[in-house]
């Protein structure tokens, strides 16, 4: 079976798209998925499953709105993907000053050289963007709140879901739980 990461764009924040992470679980267990778990409320889910990549996430989406009554894109990352995609990190996540932070953007697929060339066009001495394959690396010195280069993802015209390091790094704690 392979392990896969499941990140949930768009849901518990700010009061809209509500949705239980126990809700979220019982009704992935109801799909026929496997050792599901959940990280905080932001939609960051684990399972096991021998289904395709394309299909499931298809699947999850169709039945997430069923029962919740909301599209939802989900992004799905194989656990051997998402060891790579921490690997490529180009910023280091050691010694950050107070305020620096490092995050990913998650895309469902990869995006077109004109959407790349105008995040970059947001770049500034406050933050930076890599874009590798399928995720966008940030590094923002200030807040991501406060930052334009962040408001640009949409413009890559592909669903994306950003998760700060910490994050990142927790999900693949437990996907190594998880492989064990």
């Amino acid at each position: 079976m392979t392990i896969y990461i499941a990140l949930l764009r768009g849901i518990n924040v700010g009061g809209h798209n509500k949705i239980k992470m126990a809700d979220l679980k019982s009704l992935l267990e109801d799909m026929g998925l496997h050792k599901v778990k959940t990280y905080i409320q932001s939609g960051n889910v684990l399972f096991e499953s021998d289904e395709e990549t394309e299909r499931l996430s298809e699947q999850l989406e169709k039945g997430i709105e069923k029962t919740f009554g909301f599209p939802v894109p989900v992004i799905l990352r194989t656990v051997e993907e998402y060891e790579r995609i921490i690997h490529h990190c180009p910023y280091s996540t050691e010694n950050l000053k107070e305020g620096e932070s490092v995050q990913i953007a998650f895309l469902r697929g990869k995006p077109a050289q004109g959407g790349i060339d105008h995040l970059q066009n947001f770049e500034s001495e406050k933050d930076e963007c890599k874009v590798i394959g399928k995720e966008v690396y940030l590094f923002f010195r200030q807040s991501i709140r406060d930052s334009k280069l962040a408001t640009q993802l949409p413009k890559l015209g592909v669903p994306a879901t950003v998760r700060n390091w910490n994050t990142v790094m927790k999900l693949d704690t437990m996907a190594k739980a998880m492989a064990e």
